[in-house]
């Protein structure tokens, strides 16, 4: 039992809230009302949930030797020595080939958009995870590709005005994630930890100064906090702003038969503005799906703004 348990952490059960991007196209293309289109669209969530299980178990296998450094991330099932790596790259490779035959189920594209997810997962976690900026990029690329599996894959013509929504917001998590760590491995304290005394990051060096190549995260060495400030500034005014011209867009309005969305913006507003405040105020914003689990604020706007959706749209 012991094993299989840790096999469930190796899985990240909690990471699956981030496939729910899955269901954009299914709620902003009024696709709840087709049966098939629904239950493609649960076939496509459950799909990457495999798919992305299996790339956490590869990124645990390759990290492990960083991840012993990290005083949370140590405790991850290979880092500490419950599953070892033959084991964990098994496990990788059986999840996501049982996700893959899922996407296969629902469309060819689905397939494709589920095979490039892994791809662009696999060169992230093997190499590209130590370019600065790129690591990101690549991050947000993972949920752009769920939002067309969700909306492509199925045969819901998506939105650019949604699709620029969803890259902006993304980024924006990403460069937060970024942060967040930079502050921790600075040894500021992070909510509800104590504060943290890894070695110190050399600036520009690419690996931490006193190791022997294993940084908690390499390319943290690459970011200084006014760079990622300012880029958080940017993709965070520009999510809003995405969203904000997305609501009063002639085509979301002919679909959705309403102009009301507008009156959502606040909301989003100020989800976007809380988790600033736990990022800076808090030393939050190392894991998204923890933090809005965690914060009453958070998780009170994303149900008030889904609820608003529905109510507007339906």
């Amino acid at each position: 039992m012991s094993k299989l348990a840790a096999l469930m952490r190796l899985a990240r059960p909690r990471q699956w809230l981030k496939n729910g991007f899955v269901f954009v196209g299914l709620v902003f293309g009024h696709g709840w009302s087709q049966p098939g289109l629904a239950l493609e669209a649960l076939i496509l969530f459950a799909s990457f949930c495999l798919v992305s299980s299996g790339v956490y178990a590869l990124n645990d296998a390759t990290d492990r030797d960083a991840d012993r450094l990290h005083p949370v991330k140590r405790r991850r099932p290979v880092a500490s020595g419950e599953v070892g790596v033959s084991a964990a790259l098994g496990f990788a490779a059986a999840v996501a080939l049982a996700g893959l035959a899922g996407a296969w189920t629902v469309s060819s594209i689905a397939l494709a958009l589920a095979c490039g997810y892994i791809a662009i997962n696999a060169a992230y976690s093997l190499a590209l995870k130590h370019v600065p900026v790129l690591d990101v990029f690549l991050i947000a690329s993972g949920f752009m590709l769920r939002i067309l599996a969700g909306t492509a894959g199925v045969g819901i013509e998506p939105s650019q005005w949604l699709l620029l929504c969803g890259l902006m917001f993304t980024l924006f998590l990403g460069f937060a994630k970024r942060r967040a760590e930079l502050s921790a491995f600075d040894g500021a304290p992070r909510s509800g930890a104590a504060p943290l005394a890894p070695p110190q990051l050399a600036r520009g060096s690419g690996a931490a100064a006193g190791t022997t190549g294993a940084s908690p995260r390499r390319v943290l060495g690459e970011y200084t906090p006014e760079a990622l400030n300012a880029l958080i500034t940017v993709t965070a005014a520009s999510s809003v702003i995405a969203y904000g011209l997305y609501t009063v867009d002639a085509r979301t309005v002919a679909v959705h038969g309403t102009a009301s969305l507008f009156y959502t913006v606040p909301v989003v507003l100020y989800g976007v503005s809380r988790y600033l405040w736990m990022l800076y105020g808090r030393h939050g914003g190392e894991d998204p799906s923890e933090d809005v689990l965690r914060d009453p604020h958070l998780l009170g706007s994303l149900l008030v703004w889904i609820a608003m959706v529905f109510w507007l749209i339906a």
